[in-house]
């Protein structure tokens, strides 16, 4: 209650502008003409785009554009980094009662869904996994795959195996180790209560025809392989078995380095599973009635955020 209280100002009404959208729909282009326009920095909501390592892959801001405007939550971490929504909803969160000091108005733009609503909604406060306990399961699940850890989480949660993408390894894996650490199934854990938030949320959903946007999406996976995309892949190759490169783009073009793909084969891949993410997540983004929904380039798109502000 005491990152809320520092937030508040009741003369000035502190605003969040969450931009969201589906991959290569035009967010970053957007964001910072809002973000200059409202004099804002911009705070990443991308799980990926917090790994320094990885900029090509994820489209991170460049260099440029950080320097135009101020970016929180880009290149953070390094790829052996654990990382979750949990802990990026209380770091967005204390970092809003600093910013809210300087801005009344800040901006936050990305296509990550489960980091949008922690910010948003808040994520049920969950115990932090011992470092012993991940690496156990994930050596099991190199070795002998989802099919162990899948018989495990039945046993002790048999509500949230029936509830869980159970193709999901990552999902179902973060079960069983809330599981084996709490002694509790997961399920129990779970509140899905909203948390209320001492400012304005005014959420932005970008939307393009799809012919329109899987054609961007094709043109911007030919412009990262110019820009040196393979060249990316083979740096972070070593760590292919890392959760951060468990990512479209970086898995093709492990399968062409590891000589079961050819290139041409691993880049087409790369623009089918970016496609089907992009209709994930707006399947995902779909279900919340919050979200307006505008063209990048509506003429009244400025009007409309300006008429949001309270």
């Amino acid at each position: 209650m005491m990152i809320d209280r520092a937030i508040i100002n009741r003369q000035t009404p502190k605003n969040l502008f969450v931009l969201l959208g589906p991959t290569g729909v035009g967010k970053t282009a957007l964001s910072l003409y809002i973000a200059e326009h409202f004099r804002s920095p911009i705070i990443s909501c991308d799980s990926r785009q917090l790994y320094r390592d990885l900029t090509i892959g994820v489209a991170a801001p460049t260099k440029e554009q950080q320097e135009q405007v101020k970016h929180y939550f880009v290149g953070i971490l390094a790829l052996t980094d654990h990382y979750n929504a949990s802990r990026f909803e209380e770091e967005v969160i204390s970092l809003l009662s600093s910013l809210y000091q300087q801005h009344d108005t800040v901006v936050m733009t990305g296509g990550s869904m489960m980091y949008i609503d922690a910010v948003c909604k808040g994520i049920d406060e969950l115990p932090t996994v011992d470092e012993d306990l991940r690496k156990d399961l994930q050596h099991l699940y190199a070795a002998e795959g989802l099919e162990p850890i899948k018989a495990q989480l039945k046993i002790l949660d048999p509500i949230f195996y029936h509830q869980v993408d159970i193709r999901n390894h990552k999902r179902v894996i973060h079960a069983l180790e809330i599981c084996l650490m709490t002694g509790k199934p997961y399920s129990s854990l779970r509140t899905n209560s909203i948390k209320q938030r001492p400012f304005n949320i005014i959420k932005i959903g970008l939307t393009r025809s799809r012919d329109e946007l899987y054609e961007r999406i094709n043109r911007r996976v030919d412009l990262m392989m110019e820009n040196g995309l393979l060249e990316e892949a083979r740096r972070v190759y070593p760590y292919r078995h890392l959760n951060a490169l468990n990512t479209v783009g970086y898995k093709e073009l492990f399968n062409y380095l590891d000589g079961a793909w050819s290139l041409a084969f691993a880049v087409e891949k790369i623009k089918q599973n970016t496609r089907i993410y992009s209709r994930k997540q707006m399947t995902w983004f779909k279900r919340d009635p919050e979200i307006l929904w505008l063209h990048p380039e509506d003429k009244l798109l400025m009007d409309k955020l300006e008429e949001r502000i309270s």
